[in-house]
């Protein structure tokens, strides 16, 4: 295991969750726990344990604050010392949440987000320690990266 390090990996379900599986060989060899918001997700994937965080968003204000103690609790039962996630909300929960714990954390903004960061993209920038995208013209902003698609 590389140096023993404890990996949360967050994405909501569709093209955020198909985007952190082809993330999966990257992962190999650390002790990562996937989370998401369908638990089916992870058994489709042959991922025996999912934490499932409630599925929200910006128009859905007590779901985003269930969602962000649910992201919280994770944080500490798991103790991750990276968090990694490529999108949307709850995992954008997750990365306040290791922040507030001392994980460092990574955002990967959707490659459907072609024109613009998406909303969560935007906070991450200021909120992750790294926030990347898969559009090389989107990493004009000194605090956005482009190191490659993931598709």
């Amino acid at each position: 295991m590389k140096e023993n390090r404890k990996v949360l990996a967050v994405a909501s379900g569709g093209g955020h969750w198909e985007q952190l599986m082809l993330l999966r060989p990257t992962l190999e060899g650390y002790d990562v726990r996937f989370a998401t918001t369908d638990a089916a997700l992870g058994e489709q994937r042959g991922i025996a344990e999912v934490d499932v965080l409630p599925d929200c968003n910006k128009d859905r204000p007590v779901a985003a604050a269930l969602c962000a103690l649910v992201a919280m609790r994770l944080v500490l039962k798991h103790r991750p010392g990276t968090i990694v996630s490529t999108g949307a909300a709850p995992g954008l929960l997750c990365i306040v949440a290791g922040r507030l714990t001392g994980a460092r954390t990574l955002w990967i903004d959707s490659v459907a987000n072609g024109e613009e960061l998406s909303m969560c993209g935007k906070l991450s920038r200021r909120l992750a320690h790294a926030c990347l995208t898969q559009w090389e013209h989107l990493a004009a902003d000194p605090r956005v990266h482009y190191r490659g698609s993931v598709l």
